[in-house]
């Protein structure tokens, strides 16, 4: 599984955090039910936005030494660029003010690289390997998918740049693999790395990405198919935009809620599952002041509430020496009770619809829908005997059984989500 893959141009925007999100509960989700998943970012450190991020970083840093120099429209606007260039020129002072974009490029992509990192481990969210883009130039794939094109006759030349023969596979037009200046169009690179991954042997490969791929993801398909692979097993997971307050993500124009903003302001467990509650397919309006909520209206607090009230109903019961063993389930006949077990009964065979159909959201759906029949089968039905209110010791034993496995149900979900199931609250 490929998620997240932003490029290092900048922290990870909430955008970024949806596809991670996504990708991470569907590896989790994946993984219970039997397969072994790679969790894979793809390290995009090459080409022309890589140069106008080191030269970002360069002109930022001579205007930190004073000099008075414009800053192109075009370059990565973000104050995170004018903190790191204030941070060289305290070091170096004036020492690197005549080097070019290339000495800048790796600083600042060093630094960005690790700030995402950092901000993935703060979702809870690790990945297994970190791949490269650099690699496959460095190791001769990308001219190799050029030249293997070449030779089957889908890659030709025309007005100075290097064409695909993508109309050869049903598209309305050929595409530019190569451009006139001699530098790839990322359609080229993807491809190189896709086929990477199919030769490395894996059954299954999904791609998490952002809608701006929607158009490129089938030439990307094509190119394996004119070098011959079989592409049935590639699957696309395609996340939309989110907006933070109405306001959509921009990197490069420096207009956008980080996503460390973010887990700092509500919490990585409120951002997972906020992230996670609808469809991929559809824009998700992050909704700030619901986040912030401490209260039933906001369904993290909901569903965790839930679970520290389990937690705190099986203490008393230890204490109570009410553990549940041997509890007789059919005399759980209240409505509230049966509704509680169909519903826990269900878990099954969400994460079966949700593997089958690449979209783990309905978790969320499943975890505050359990939630909230719990909640009624606290309201409703006693489960441990008091001094003003007994309780038959058989029914107690059979409704502390149903409080244990709804606390597994819960657990599970929460689990599978990437949030924390709180023991008290």
């Amino acid at each position: 599984m490929e998620f997240v893959s932003a490029n290092p141009t900048g922290p990870l925007s909430v955008g970024r955090g949806r596809g991670g999100v996504i990708g991470d509960t569907m590896a989790n989700l994946l993984s219970a039910v039997g397969y072994n998943v790679t969790r894979e970012y793809y390290f995009n450190n090459a080409g022309q936005q890589m140069r106008n991020l080191g030269d970002s970083l360069r002109v930022r840093y001579l205007q930190a030494l004073g000099e008075s120099i414009p800053f192109p429209e075009e370059y990565y606007q973000g104050s995170y660029l004018i903190d790191l260039a204030r941070d060289l020129a305290a070091k170096y002072n004036s020492r690197l003010a005549k080097e070019s974009w290339e000495y800048f490029k790796p600083i600042v992509e060093e630094a960005m690289f690790a700030s995402i990192k950092q901000t993935l481990k703060r979702l809870n969210i690790e990945m297994d390997v970190f791949f490269n883009e650099n690699s496959l130039y460095d190791d001769g794939s990308v001219n190799d998918v050029i030249a293997k094109l070449r030779e089957t006759g889908y890659a030709y030349d025309n007005d100075g740049a290097v064409w695909f023969k993508t109309t050869a596979f049903g598209a309305e037009e050929d595409r530019v693999i190569v451009k006139s200046t001699g530098d790839p169009t990322y359609r080229l690179p993807d491809i190189a790395y896709h086929r990477n991954k199919l030769n490395r042997g894996f059954d299954l490969i999904i791609d998490v990405l952002g809608s701006d791929h929607k158009d490129s993801f089938p030439d990307v398909l094509r190119g394996l198919q004119a070098l011959g692979f079989k592409t049935d097993g590639i699957k696309l997971l395609m996340n939309q935009f989110v907006t933070v307050k109405g306001e959509k993500m921009s990197t490069r124009a420096g207009r956008f809620t980080t996503l460390d903003e973010l887990i700092e302001e509500v919490g990585a467990d409120v951002v997972r599952y906020f992230l996670l509650m609808r469809s991929a397919e559809s824009h998700l309006e992050f909704d700030l002041d619901l986040a912030k909520e401490q209260s039933e209206k906001n369904p993290v607090y909901y569903v965790q509430y839930a679970h520290a009230r389990i937690c705190s109903i099986l203490r008393k019961g230890e204490g109570m020496k009410q553990t549940g063993e041997g509890g007789d389930v059919s005399l759980l006949a209240h409505p509230s009770e049966q509704k509680l077990i169909r519903r826990m009964l269900e878990l099954s065979g969400v994460i079966e619809t949700c593997v089958n159909d690449l979209a783990p959201h309905p978790l969320t759906t499943y975890a505050t829908d359990l939630a909230g029949l719990f909640h009624n089968f606290y309201r409703d039905c006693q489960v441990l005997p008091s001094e003003t209110h007994p309780l038959d010791a058989n029914l107690s034993a059979a409704r502390v059984r149903l409080v244990k496995s709804a606390r597994v149900a819960l657990e599970t979900a929460l689990g599978l989500v990437g949030v924390s199931a709180p023991e008290s609250m």
